[in-house]
């Protein structure tokens, strides 16, 4: 059994913030294992593990998805999420949602109740209103320093800006892989998107293929980074396809993605994979990726940048 999760690419400084917040950070990225670790301990699926670390982050002000999401060029919240299963490649999606509290549980009642993959906007709200989701309105999401950041954004591009906008400021995505006692795959991911964003803009996290995929016997992916380069280059897929395929291995598979392929259109980029071995791969190309996983003696390791943390038995 192994689970690993990704708090998105493109991190701040770390003098950007204090040492205690990238403590609560760091112990925020270990409850998110924990909570999907107890699951696949106690016989669970890799699904349902995978949506319960992606939950916790959704519930956390310090990462772009749920509450703490990236704002909209009109100060609002549109969120996306999917999650999918490597078993049968069952899937579910939602996109440009505004009042679902944890948007990855309604990709999960997409899924596993709607005949669909994919249902948008208001739709996709009504449809998580009637399965009994938690319902809020859109100004739950919001944080100050999400505020402040469309505020440089927008400051910026009038030419007015204080200080360089940095791909923590624009970007931001969570996600989790996860492989049960099955042999079972699983990944879901989730995020606000990209400050100062279009209206009805849709990036790759709830794309399948783009920015999350598994395949049993293969691998599970979860993607961070500029959306429209990770589906222009079905990245989520391109690695399992490169595996299963090509006969290349998840670090030569990422890599390539990672250093060549995204780095070659100069866009920060990350991922977070798992394979069918147990094996962990979390690439990225920037200062930092928040990012987490459990090894195989049970010991819980969290990173924001270079250095990883081990913070204790799970």
């Amino acid at each position: 059994m192994e689970i690993a999760i990704h708090g998105g690419c493109g991190t701040l400084a770390p003098e950007l913030l204090p040492a205690a917040e990238w403590e609560e950070v760091r112990a925020h990225l270990a409850q998110s294992l924990r909570a999907g670790w107890a699951i696949l301990a106690a016989g669970g699926p890799a699904v349902d593990a995978v949506q319960a670390a992606v939950v916790v982050l959704e519930d956390s002000p310090h990462f772009n998805a749920g509450y703490g999401a990236a704002l909209t060029h009109e100060a609002e919240h549109e969120l996306d999420a999917s999650i999918m299963e490597g078993t049968q490649g069952r899937a579910g999606a939602v996109c440009t949602v505004r009042r679902v509290r944890n948007p990855i549980l309604a990709a999960r009642a997409v899924m596993e109740h709607s005949g669909c993959v994919l249902l948008s906007a208001e739709a996709a709200d009504r449809y998580a209103q009637a399965q009994g989701l938690a319902m809020v309105d859109n100004t739950y999401f919001t944080t100050p320093r999400r505020v402040k950041a469309l505020a440089d954004i927008q400051a910026g591009k009038a030419g007015g800006a204080i200080r360089p906008i940095t791909e923590a400021d624009r970007h931001g995505t969570v996600g989790a892989v996860a492989r049960d006692a099955r042999g079972g795959l699983a990944a879901a991911t989730s995020t606000g998107g990209f400050n100062d964003k279009p209206q009805g803009r849709v990036g790759d996290s709830p794309i399948i293929g783009a920015g999350t995929f598994a395949r049993d016997g293969v691998c599970a992916v979860s993607c961070t980074g500029m959306g429209e380069l990770f589906i222009r280059h079905a990245v989520a897929y391109d690695l399992c396809a490169r595996m299963e395929y090509a006969g290349q291995s998840l670090p030569q598979a990422g890599d390539h993605l990672v250093h060549q392929t995204m780095s070659g259109h100069g866009i920060g980029a990350g991922l977070v994979s798992l394979g069918a071995d147990g094996t962990v791969h979390a690439p990225f190309n920037t200062r930092g990726m928040a990012r987490g996983w459990i090894t195989g003696e049970g010991r819980i390791c969290v990173a924001t940048h270079e250095e990883v943390f081990d913070v204790g038995h799970c």
